[in-house]
């Protein structure tokens, strides 16, 4: 894409701080990081949010997340490493081209808004029925 910032750096044509690469993903440390080694994973192949993305990009994506966590525990001790996902405008994804967040935690972190939450109980019988007409619409 060319207006795509993320599909520029995957190019060359904007520098990045690379974390890991292979044939399907290129990460490299946000340049607004929320904490040290805030870390985006991204396809090389362009796909905007998870509607779009080919599963096998999908796929190596979180496999090498799974090896940036292990090297992430090694640098910087976390207690812990959000992962987080954004897809569409409505809740605020910037860059349009798919991308996972890795946000290590270490102890005395501020909580993220996204994952601390007031935890309220919901209808069990909307739920159900909710899941019931998700479930009947997957292909």
């Amino acid at each position: 894409m060319e207006d795509c910032i993320f599909c520029k750096i995957i190019a060359g044509q904007i520098p990045c701080s690379r974390v890991y690469e292979d044939e399907k993903v290129l990460a490299f440390l946000d340049i607004n990081p929320i904490s040290e080694g805030h870390t985006l994973v991204i396809p090389k192949a362009h796909a905007e949010n998870l509607w779009e993305i080919h599963e096998e990009d999908l796929t190596a994506v979180h496999m090498a997340s799974k090896k940036i966590i292990r090297a992430m525990k090694q640098v910087l001790n976390p207690e812990g490493v959000a992962c987080l996902q954004l897809n569409g405008r409505g809740v605020n994804q910037v860059v349009m081209h798919y991308h996972l967040h890795l946000i290590p935690r270490t102890k005395g972190s501020e909580p993220l808004p996204v994952s601390s939450w007031e935890l309220k109980p919901g209808n069990q019988e909307a739920i159900a029925r909710l899941a019931e007409k998700i479930a009947a619409n997957l292909g």
